[in-house]
């Protein structure tokens, strides 16, 4: 055993801190207790700068010295399409919308083109893209597009600075849209490279970058903007009726919905405060101020979004000026009526661009006394548009909750609060993964709207008033405003229909309402007697009458339908199975038929909105009690009849 030495203990002087050693252990320690005492953080990784392009030095490069202001403007908006299922179709889609007559400066289709040629076919890019997962939707708007002339050189030169910032040479087609005040570029990029490659670019560069980019060119191109250019700028946005730059600095001044000007020192701080008073005053003649003193005004509570919506009535009316030729129309919109409003009967006149990114299109109904009706896009079901001459009824829809919202609310209140895929496994055993798993992207999707959080323990955090915001978020989708299509036919086409017409439901007293109304049934009404279906002493038909032109409508059409794909036309009895694809559709007096077909034979069933998403796909229906149900890929039995 080794030996015992003594331990003595030496002091040091008065405030003596020890050597560098002591202060360095000093130091650790009260670094690791600052750690300790500091709450964990969120993660700062956005994805904003993931991707190519991420770190690309864009925007005033060669202009540093000029201001925000100074730099020629340019609108740029960028979406990602994502194929999700609905293959080439999708993409195919867009290209043609976007080459739609009317685009050009002469009113014909848009001419695509690319970094080499003009006028190309987009069947080329179109099968490349067949099996991308996604393409980038660009429109590029420059402030100057009109002095520009053609924007085909400067659109070339913008995809050569984007392939330059994200490091690889894209695959891309261009149409120019001269049908607005403000001449604009459509540009479409492929989701793969020349390698087969995914291309990922950074969000930072989609949102931002590019506009810069954009904005650096055109600079180069006309100079910068000079300050009395500036000036008209901001001068023209005085009494626009419209959301403008002029009310966002009013909007950033507010005091509990209150605008007061305040203070200006230098000339253009004077300047600036003079457009603002002036923007107020005119905000006040559209009703959505009221002056309380000298140099003050109390905004209403709603201003922003009335003002936005006077901006989108004003596009509409500029764009059935220009497409249609209509002048002086009074546009109204069916999302403004009460509650209690009666429901409006119309004719389909025809589609607006809402958001030509996602080829959302608004809906204009002229009603049987002329008056013109716009129906926002959310209201149209995309995968069976009604087409012009369709006639539709429009209403006032009532928010409803949708019924996988009541599933979640139903197991966060048991949760206190909390839902996961295994607490809702839990609590509801019959439930299938993939239902669970559709429940989660719907949080997901809500989450973006701001409702709901996700916790990072992978759960996800459902307040009480979850499933009454979730409501509120669905009626705003859908605007407000339900559409049924009444008859896929024109009423003109009805006339002298061999089939059971929407004219022939019309009642003496609906049709009088209607000059419009008269004259149809009354032409229905002499074709009907001259066919022999109608007698001399009638007005209208008897059910007898309605279920024989029914059946001799669908015989007519589905002995066509065999004639020219040379197949057997099945009539399905009960509990008769049938496979085939969903083919396509025709379009009866009685209403719009689904084609169900394989190589021998296909079959005709009423058309239900969920069979839009399906098309091309192989179908099982199978006729029952109730009607006809259908089931696809291991899929939950859907009934047609419904």
């Amino acid at each position: 055993m080794s030996e015992e030495k003594p331990f003595t203990p030496r002091l040091g002087r008065i405030r003596d801190q020890g050597g560098p050693a002591g202060k360095r252990i000093s130091r650790q320690l009260n670094k690791a207790g600052k750690r300790l005492s500091k709450a964990p953080r969120k993660s700062s990784f956005t994805g904003a700068r993931y991707g190519a392009g991420g770190a690309a030095r864009t925007g005033g490069s060669r202009h540093r010295h000029l201001s925000r202001a100074q730099m020629r403007r340019v609108i740029v908006k960028v979406h990602i399409a994502r194929a999700r299922g609905a293959g080439p179709g999708l993409f195919r889609a867009h290209v043609s919308y976007l080459q739609r007559d009317g685009v050009d400066r002469e009113g014909d289709g848009g001419i695509l083109y690319d970094r080499d040629q003009e006028g190309i076919s987009p069947r080329d890019f179109l099968e490349r893209s067949e099996h991308d997962r996604h393409q980038f939707r660009i429109i590029v708007s420059p402030e100057d597009g009109a002095r520009m002339g053609d924007l085909k050189q400067a659109t070339r030169e913008l995809m050569a600075r984007m392939e330059r910032d994200v490091g690889r040479r894209l695959d891309w087609v261009a149409v120019d849209h001269h049908n607005t005040g403000h001449p604009h570029t459509h540009i479409v990029v492929r989701g793969r490279d020349a390698r087969m490659k995914d291309v990922v670019i950074a969000r930072g560069y989609l949102t931002k970058g590019l506009r810069e980019a954009a904005e650096e060119l055109a600079t180069q191109r006309h100079g910068p903007r000079r300050t009395l250019e500036i000036a008209n700028a901001r001068q023209n946005e005085v009494e626009q009726d419209r959301w403008t730059a002029l009310d966002h600095e009013i909007e950033t001044r507010l005091e509990q919905g209150r605008f007061v000007p305040g203070h200006a020192n230098t000339s253009g701080e004077r300047f600036d405060q003079s457009l603002r008073i002036s923007r107020m005053r005119h905000l006040e003649s559209l009703g959505l101020a009221k002056a309380d003193g000298a140099l003050s005004w109390q905004l209403k509570e709603d201003w922003q979004a009335q003002l936005k919506r006077q901006g989108r009535r004003g596009d509409i009316i500029r764009t059935l000026a220009a497409e249609f030729g209509e002048q002086n129309k009074t546009i109204r919109f069916v999302q403004d009526r009460g509650d209690d409003a009666p429901p409006i009967t119309g004719i389909v006149k025809a589609y607006g661009p809402e958001d030509e990114l996602r080829d959302t299109r608004y809906l204009l109904v002229e009603d049987f006394a002329g008056g013109i009706w716009h129906v926002p896009s959310a209201a149209v079901d995309v995968h069976a548009r009604p087409p012009r001459g369709a006639v539709v009824e429009l209403s006032r829809a009532k928010a409803m909750a949708r019924a996988s919202d009541k599933a979640i609310a139903l197991v966060a209140e048991q949760t206190g609060g909390i839902w996961s895929e295994d607490l809702h496994a839990r609590h509801d055993p019959g439930s299938k993964p993939a239902y669970r798993l559709s429940l989660k992207r719907r949080l997901e999707a809500l989450r973006r709207a701001g409702i709901g959080e996700r916790l990072a323990t992978g759960e996800w955090h459902v307040d009480e008033k979850f499933l009454e915001r979730a409501t509120d978020y669905e009626g705003r989708r859908s605007g407000g405003v339900k559409l049924n299509v009444l008859s896929w036919l024109s009423p003109e086409a009805q006339i002298d229909r061999l089939g059971e017409t929407w004219v022939d439901s019309l009642s003496d007293e609906n049709a009088g309402r209607s000059k419009a109304l008269q004259d149809l049934k009354s032409q229905r009404q002499v074709w009907l007697r001259a066919q022999g279906h109608l007698g001399p002493d009638q007005t209208d038909l008897g059910d007898a009458q309605r279920t024989r032109l029914r059946a001799l409508e669908l015989k007519r059409e589905s002995d066509a339908v065999a004639t020219r794909s040379d197949r057997t036309a099945v009539q399905l009895s009960r509990s008769e199975r049938f496979d085939g694809k969903l083919e396509g559709h025709v379009d009866l007096a009685a209403g719009r038929m689904a084609v169900i077909g394989n190589a021998k034979e296909f079959a005709l069933v009423p058309w239900r909105s969920a069979l839009g998403r399906q098309m091309g796909r192989e179908l099982t229906i199978k006729r029952t009690a109730s009607g006809i149900g259908w089931s696809i890929d291991m899929g939950r039995s859907r009934g047609l009849s419904r």
